[in-house]
């Protein structure tokens, strides 16, 4: 071939090459955003984070898991009630044939090769074993649910309260930045005033004195905020390199402070209670099991052997001697040394304590739900008139700091109303979030979180 054939042989590749590429990148970067974008949330808000955790969080991760291993141990336990078939096969060479004497004559029986394969089938007719488990396996895949259920409601309240403790610094330190631009306004305007001799040194200083103390607190809040978002990620699964940027309504959420408390515990929609029914329908089927252990277990088999007998290695398979059965067997269990008494009297037990379990659980059902009710109340009354202090401090400041400004009051009276000011508005969002905080545990009590 001629070097110009070579070269534009060459060039044809290329020219196909990158056509394959242009086609083939628009398909393989969408899947690699999309994949980037799954595992970062674009807006953080309260039901994103939520959402977010039930799907990733690896505590829920584990629980499915779980459920997978659940299904697949029942399969197996199930798979018994099939026909059990078995192949075998095996092949023997004798050194020295047995030897029997007859009438006085030594005789050599059997042949030097022998070989044989052996097809067997037996069929489960009554077993408590699998009976059990065929009885079972619907409580059995429910409580993994429910195990599952319960894990991801723990999860959800974790995360609810912790995307409201970071909520609550941010606050924090949007009120502190605010304050250090007032304080740098303040102590701007006592500079000025010293320098042109209306007031002493005594304003500029405390003016000095409070905007350092509020620059402290900022960078401390800002350090805490740090460490409370990467809690939330912890808590939510997310990973840890990528930014999560907490999105809120401040508005929507005063909104969603009220609940109704007069509602009363229903114990049938705690995902607890549920669980424990399910134990008790396991526990009772565990009872009759243990009962059906004084019934004989019975099953069908059957065999096909093909044998193979001759002296001559290269012959043994030249002729079977073909051998099968069928038959029933029945095992009966008639002195154990009391052994199945005992195990019936001790599932008993097992129930009858269930039944004390359910009645403590009610208990704690109850006192969850009044000492959630309870805080959830006082967290109101606070809220609410910390929500009027903040009004009425705000007022205080505005009319101080007026009054400063037209010389009628003196600038320790400004800080004074200042420090109250951002006391009262960062004690009204702490509130805020501790009313919501506790409204889920409300929320928790009664069983209206499910997933």
């Amino acid at each position: 071939m001629s070097n110009l054939n070579k070269e534009r042989l060459s060039v044809k590749k290329k020219i196909l090459l990158a056509c394959l590429l242009a086609i083939a990148m628009p398909l393989l970067l969408p899947a690699q955003q999309s994949s980037t974008t799954d595992s970062v949330l674009q807006q953080a808000t309260i039901e994103n984070v939520i959402q977010y955790a039930v799907k990733r969080q690896p505590l829920i991760q584990q629980s499915l898991i779980d459920q997978e291993i659940t299904e697949t141990t029942i399969k197996s336990k199930l798979a018994d009630w099939y026909p059990q078939v078995n192949f075998g096969y095996n092949f023997n060479h004798v050194f020295q044939l047995n030897t029997f004497v007859v009438a006085g004559e030594v005789r050599n029986v059997g042949f030097k090769n022998t070989s044989a394969v052996q097809f067997t089938a037996t069929q489960n007719i009554f077993n408590r074993d699998v009976l059990l488990a065929s009885r079972t396996a619907r409580d059995v895949r429910q409580l993994a649910r429910q195990n599952t259920s319960s894990t991801k409601i723990d999860v959800a309240v974790n995360v609810s309260k912790g995307f409201y403790d970071v909520l609550a610094t941010e606050q924090q330190i949007k009120v502190t930045r605010q304050d250090i631009t007032r304080l740098e306004r303040s102590l701007k305007d006592a500079q000025a005033q010293y320098n042109a001799g209306v007031t002493d040194k005594t304003d500029y200083k405390r003016a000095s004195i409070a905007l350092n103390n509020t620059r402290a607190q900022l960078k401390s809040n800002e350090e805490l905020l740090h460490a409370k978002i990467e809690l939330l990620k912890a808590l939510m699964g997310y990973p840890a390199s990528q930014p999560l940027n907490i999105v809120y309504d401040s508005l929507q959420m005063e909104q969603e402070v009220a609940l109704d408390t007069l509602q009363t515990v229903n114990f049938s929609t705690r995902i607890e209670f549920q669980t424990l029914q399910t134990q008790r329908r396991l526990q009772q089927a565990n009872v009759k099991y243990n009962k059906w252990s004084y019934l004989p277990t019975v099953a069908a088999n059957g065999a096909y052997n093909l044998n193979f007998q001759n002296d001559q290695f290269s012959k043994v398979y030249n002729k079977d001697y073909p051998y099968s059965f069928a038959g029933l067997t029945v095992s009966v269990p008639i002195f154990q040394g009391g052994k199945r008494k005992y195990n019936i009297q001790n599932a008993e037990w097992q129930l009858k304590s269930i039944d004390w379990q359910e009645v403590n659980l009610k208990n704690s059902i109850n006192s969850e739900y009044a000492q959630a009710i309870a805080v959830y109340k006082s967290n109101l009354a606070s809220y609410l008139a910390l929500k009027e202090n903040m009004e009425l401090a705000q007022e205080v400041y505005d009319v101080i700091n007026l009054q400063y400004r037209s010389g009628v009051k003196t600038y320790l009276e400004v800080i004074t109303a200042e420090s109250d000011l951002r006391t009262a508005r960062i004690n009204y969002y702490n509130a805020l979030y501790m009313v919501l905080a506790g409204k889920i545990d409300v929320q928790k009590a009664l069983g209206q979180i499910n997933y």
